[in-house]
């Protein structure tokens, strides 16, 4: 599974992470899990790796993983602060021939999570038009987990 991020934030609500610092939350928070390796890696596009054995793990349960620990870091950082943005969570399988020869390019068969913090969800899902872009998209092979700001 390949992690990028998509920082969709313009008004300070959160501080930008850079490429290392978004990568060593996943890999802090997912050390201690038994059978899951995470690495930062150099790519235009994906910044986290992600392996784990698909008959212990389901792709959803890793996304809903880096959904809490990204939150919670978030939480934990802004200190008394409430956390005022969303985190989306939206992974699908590639399906579709690779592109470039790119280091660490996404493979036919694995998992890419797009990992969203934005002030409103349901308007940066509107904006990359989520409904149409997944519409045609077995059930299997796509997830959506939304972290909102207030939950």
């Amino acid at each position: 599974m390949l992690l990028s991020h998509n920082f969709n934030l313009t008004n300070n609500e959160l501080p930008a992470l850079n490429r290392e610092e978004f990568a060593q939350i996943f890999i802090d928070g997912l050390k201690e899990q038994e059978n899951v390796t995470c690495s930062y890696i150099k790519n235009p596009h994906w910044v986290v790796e992600i392996t784990f054995p698909s008959e212990e793990f389901e792709a959803k349960a890793i996304g809903q993983m880096c959904g809490e620990i990204l939150t919670d870091k978030r939480k934990k950082d802004l200190g008394d602060s409430q956390l005022t943005t969303d985190t989306l969570i939206l992974g699908g399988k590639k399906t579709t021939p690779v592109a470039n020869m790119l280091p660490n390019t996404l493979q036919p068969g694995e998992w890419g999570v797009d990992v969203v913090e934005t002030a409103q969800g349901d308007a940066f899902l509107a904006s990359i038009n989520w409904e149409i872009l997944t519409e045609d998209k077995p059930s299997d092979g796509i997830f959506r987990i939304d972290f909102p700001a207030r939950s």
